[in-house]
């Protein structure tokens, strides 16, 4: 019971990011324009403003990389539950795309998007301990 358990608490940590992050980069895929809209007005008063072009395809690929690396990860984890090495790379894909959003919201000056962003790395940091174990 203690080891299904641990499998389970293990296993939800590379399926958290693979949602978050599938999800959050397949929209920027899909609706590409009303996401550079919302970016380049979000940046528009920062010095980020003229970065904008090259910002969202590369926050694009590591997000879906996050997200697909993470999946990858979670259904290795159930074949065997001793291979965390994809799920264990997905967190750190998922926190290098954290990282990049964090910098941008603190260079917007948005600090209250900071600061969510800075829960879901708490969540990543704690994931990679228990996914590294």
């Amino acid at each position: 019971m203690e080891t299904l358990l641990y499998l389970l608490i293990k296993l939800f940590v590379p399926l958290f990011f693979a949602i978050l992050f599938l999800q959050s980069g397949l929209d920027k895929v899909f609706n590409w324009r009303g996401n550079y809209d919302w970016v380049k007005g979000h940046f528009s008063k920062s010095p980020l403003a003229g970065s904008v072009g090259i910002m969202m395809p590369l926050l694009t690929l590591t997000e879906v990389a996050a997200g697909i690396v993470s999946l990858v990860g979670a259904v290795m984890l159930l074949v065997d539950e001793q291979s965390n090495d994809f799920a264990l790379w997905g967190v750190v894909l998922s926190m290098v795309a954290l990282l990049m959003l964090f910098f941008g919201q603190r260079i917007a000056q948005d600090y209250e998007g900071a600061k969510t962003i800075a829960i879901y790395f708490g969540v990543a940091l704690v994931g990679a301990v228990i996914v590294g174990l």
